[in-house]
């Protein structure tokens, strides 16, 4: 089974519109087509970003913000990096590198292309949504 770390741009996309982030949490991840990877910062940053009030202009973002919680909480692969990187140039996204490190992930699934401009990282391939959806879902 592929394993990929859900930057939290990818989860927030699921949780307002229909499109390729809707596919990949709701057809993959949450059927267990996919094998999640989280750390405890991860999981931090997930739970921080859709518990912003911004969101709850989107009709029932809150109730399905939880949900989906709860799913990664019981159903992702969790790590606890070892190693700090300093790579990219917004600080905070090099957790994903080294949770990807560390899990040894197929692939990080991210919309944010400025600041992961590389295509790869070690063993793991740096895609969007769409690309993983149309080249690589299993």
């Amino acid at each position: 089974m592929q394993k990929i770390v859900i930057d939290t741009n990818v989860f927030v996309s699921a949780l307002i519109q229909r499109g390729y982030p809707y596919l990949i949490v709701n057809e993959l991840f949450i059927e267990g087509k996919i094998q999640l990877c989280i750390s405890y910062d991860m999981l931090k940053e997930y739970v921080d970003v859709l518990h912003r009030k911004r969101f709850t202009k989107y009709p029932d973002f809150v109730n399905k913000a939880e949900l989906l919680l709860a799913d990664i909480e019981t159903k992702a692969l969790k790590f606890s990096p070892k190693i700090k990187l300093a790579i990219l140039a917004d600080k905070d996204d090099n957790k994903v590198l080294e949770l990807a490190h560390e899990s040894k992930a197929d692939f990080i699934i991210t919309g944010n292309s400025n600041d992961f401009t590389m295509k790869k990282y070690k063993r793991t391939k740096i895609v969007t949504p769409k690309d993983y959806w149309e080249k690589f879902k299993p």
